[in-house]
C-alpha cells in the first residue's frame, strides 16, 4: 500500500504504508533510540507529533500491554525504515502495525529515515502529513492542497488533550504524592508507589486550592506535549504551591512549568532532545549521566534569577538547562526522564530524594504545637 511523508517545506518522502491508512496532520520529529519503541508510541508527550526512528528495524520484538506508558499511543504518525512484521520473542507478543491500526495510527516504512533526520536537523522540526493508502494517491494528484493544510496546522490543546480527565488513587502509602497529570508517563506514578508513596493523579487544569485540599506532603509536575506557554493557568498554579513551601519535584514539562513560574524562559529548539542517549552533567557535583530525554522546548539559563534559582544540571551536547532548583523552596526538576522505559536508569535515584523532602514535611507537619 503506497504511503508518503510531505513536509511544509515542500519536500516528499515516498514509502510504504503500514498499520492503518488515512491522513494525518503533526510535527514531525525524530527519536534516536535503539530500543523502546513502544514506550514511544504509548509517550503521551509525544501528541500532536509524527515521530520518525533513526534505528534501522522498528517491529522486532513486538509489543506487550505491560510495556506501556499509558492507555494507548498517542503519536499522530509513525516512520520508520524496515517495520519487522513477523517479532520475535519468547513470550506471547503482538505486532506493531497490529497495535497501530487497532488505533488508527498509520505507519510509513521504506524511508531512509538517516536521510530524513539529517533533513530535520538542518532545518528543525517542521509540520507535515503523513498519508496511507488511497490518501497517500490522492496526495500526490494534489500536492498543493495538501501543504495548505499541513501550514495550516497548528499543535494546540495537547495538555488537555492527554491529561486525566478525573483524578484518581494509583496507590495507598506514605508519604501522599499528588502528581499533576500533563501527559504524564506511566512510570513516574510507578516509580513513586514502588518506594512506598501514595499517589493520586490529578487533571491538569486542578487548580492550587484543589490540589491543596487533598493534603499532600509534595507535589510531582509530570512530563507533557507541546509549548510549556500553551499551558493555560500552569505557572500561576505552581506559583501558589510554591507559597505554601511542598516539596515540588517536575519532570520534562513540569520542569519547564517550574522555570516559569520562577520567572523564566522558554524557547523552541531547533529539532529538540528525544532519544535514550542524552549526556548530562550534574554541575555541582560534576557527575554525568546518560538521560532520556523527549521534548522540543527549553528553558533559556540567562532568565533564571541566580538570587532565586541554581541552575543544577547541563545538557553535555549543547549546554542547554537539564535542571534546576529553588534556592530556599524545596523545589527542583529535571529535564530528562529518571523514570525511563526503557533505561537508563542511573537517575532513578530523584525519586528517592523527592519522597525524603516530602517524608521530612510530613513529619514537620505531624509535629505538635507547643
Amino acid at each position: 500500500m503506497r504511503g508518503l511523508l510531505v513536509l511544509e517545506d515542500g519536500t516528499t518522502w515516498p514509502g510504504a504504508a503500514f498499520a492503518g491508512d488515512g491522513a494525518v496532520l503533526g510535527e514531525v520529529v525524530f527519536n534516536t533510540g535503539m530500543t523502546g519503541y513502544q514506550e514511544v508510541l504509548t509517550d503521551p508527550s509525544y501528541a500532536g507529533q509524527i515521530v520518525v526512528m533513526t534505528y534501522p528495524l522498528i517491529g522486532n520484538y513486538g509489543t506487550l500491554g505491560e510495556e506501556a506508558e499509558s492507555v494507548r499511543p498517542w503519536v499522530r504518525g509513525f516512520v520508520v525504515h524496515e517495520h519487522c512484521s513477523e517479532p520475535s520473542h519468547w513470550g506471547p507478543r503482538g505486532g506493531v502495525a497490529a497495535y497501530m491500526a487497532t488505533h488508527g495510527i498509520p505507519g510509513l516504512e521504506g524511508v531512509d529515515t538517516r536521510a530524513l533526520t539529517r533533513h530535520l536537523r538542518r532545518f528543525g522540526t517542521v509540520r507535515g502529513a503523513l498519508l496511507a493508502g488511497p490518501a497517500a494517491s490522492a496526495a500526490a494528484e494534489s500536492p498543493a492542497e495538501v501543504l495548505t493544510q499541513v501550514r495550516a496546522w497548528q499543535p494546540r490543546g495537547l495538555v488537555a488533550e492527554v491529561s486525566t480527565p478525573e483524578p484518581y488513587a494509583f496507590s495507598r502509602g506514605e508519604p501522599h504524592v499528588v502528581l499533576v497529570d500533563y501527559g504524564a508517563k506511566s512510570n513516574i506514578a510507578r516509580s513513586l508507589a514502588l518506594l512506598g508513596a501514595g499517589v493520586t493523579v490529578v487533571p491538569a487544569a486542578f487548580t492550587a486550592q484543589q490540589i491543596l485540599a487533598l493534603q499532600p506532603d509534595g507535589i510531582l509536575l509530570s512530563n507533557g506535549p507541546g509549548d510549556p506557554r500553551d499551558v493555560a493557568g500552569g505557572p500561576e498554579t505552581i506559583r501558589a504551591l510554591l507559597a505554601a513551601r511542598l516539596p515540588i519535584f517536575g519532570i520534562c514539562l513540569g520542569h519547564q512549568l517550574l522555570g516559569l513560574a520562577l520567572g523564566g524562559r522558554t524557547d523552541k529548539m531547533l529539532f529538540g532532545h528525544r532519544g535514550v542517549n542524552h549526556p548530562v552533567i550534574d554541575t555541582r557535583s560534576g557527575r554525568g549521566v546518560i538521560t532520556t530525554q523527549n521534548h522540543g522546548y527549553a528553558l533559556i539559563a540567562d532568565s533564571l534569577d541566580p538570587d532565586v534559582v541554581v541552575v543544577t544540571h547541563r545538557n553535555l551536547n549543547d549546554d542547554t538547562v537539564e535542571g534546576l532548583a529553588h534556592r530556599d523552596l524545596p523545589a527542583f526538576s529535571v529535564q530528562y526522564h529518571p523514570e525511563a522505559c526503557p533505561g537508563p536508569g542511573e537517575s532513578r535515584a530523584l525519586f528517592a530524594e523527592f519522597l525524603e523532602l516530602c517524608r521530612q514535611r510530613r513529619g514537620a507537619a505531624l509535629q505538635p504545637v507547643l
